[in-house]
């Protein structure tokens, strides 16, 4: 049997069209820094600080990513920004999916009035205002000297949308398996872990999608970290100072290879995660 197709009107038509219009000018403003970046990456800084309305380069220069690899020293980089993202996305996972349980099936005295608090706080973005409060802390309790502290830092700032995911996508799940759980003899914390945590896989790997880009991507906090040690630094910290890499001019080609380089687990971490993430984000959102 053949399937059916919708006929549309001549204004639904046009409306339709005008809003594919409208979403392929929006891909392109997104894709064309990306595109300009990676093709960048293999030009030669002269020609790069030339301009000029070619995109692909007149020379394909290799070099450039074993350039930034050596002068930037991307081996240790690398390391701290795999254990930055990774610090980040295993703690908010976990406080996350508590949280979000807790708030979704305890009652508990101002319950309502904190949760209310976290959600206000998602409307809420102090910026760098709150650096210099932030650091002296970590200063005050001798936590400046390694990337714990960021990554403390970054998962504390940034909760109130992932609580609010996880306690959606709980509120979807039927009581009648917590109480199930109950009669099989679990705790609270068992029936969290056994019962609610397996079920949790599309929001988990939507917070874990976002929280990893979350810590991959800071830059600020690790910067006013590792003023002092170099050796703290992540890549997005390192791909910036590839700036001064070149002879008196900034080296934009290795600064476009270093980002590059950057982008691809990125890219890796979003292709094992991408099954879930619409799932989380759409349950998560609609039911919190």
């Amino acid at each position: 049997m053949e399937k059916g197709h919708a006929v549309y009107s001549t204004k639904s038509k046009i409306l339709r069209g005008i809003v594919w219009v409208f979403m392929l000018i929006l891909a392109l403003f997104m894709v064309f820094p990306i595109l300009y970046i990676i093709l960048g990456s293999f030009k030669e800084n002269s020609e790069l600080l030339v301009g000029g309305t070619n995109i692909l380069p007149s020379h394909w220069v290799f070099s450039n990513y074993s350039d930034a690899w050596k002068q930037a020293n991307f081996a240790t980089y690398t390391m701290n920004s795999i254990f930055l993202a990774l610090g980040v996305m295993t703690i908010t996972l976990l406080t996350s999916t508590m949280s979000g349980y807790v708030f979704s099936r305890r009652n508990f005295r101002g319950k309502e009035l904190l949760y209310s608090l976290f959600v206000a706080f998602m409307f809420i973005n102090v910026g760098s205002v709150s650096l210099r409060p932030l650091f002296e802390l970590a200063v005050k309790l001798h936590m400046n000297k390694n990337l714990f502290s960021v990554i403390l830092i970054s998962v504390g700032t940034g909760q109130a949308t992932y609580i609010f995911l996880c306690r959606g996508f709980v509120n979807s799940l039927p009581k009648e398996l917590d109480e199930a759980a109950k009669i099989d003899g679990c705790t609270f914390f068992q029936t969290y872990r056994l019962v609610i945590v397996p079920l949790l896989k599309p929001v988990m790997a939507t917070i874990a999608l976002l929280s990893f880009r979350q810590g991959w991507n800071e830059y600020i906090l690790p910067l006013v970290f590792t003023m002092t040690n170099d050796k703290l630094r992540p890549l997005t910290v390192g791909v910036n100072m590839l700036k001064n890499a070149g002879d008196g001019a900034a080296a934009w080609n290795i600064m476009f290879a270093g980002a590059t380089i950057a982008i691809i687990p990125m890219l890796i971490t979003y292709c094992i995660f991408s099954r879930y993430f619409m799932g989380g984000m759409t349950t998560g959102a609609v039911k919190g």
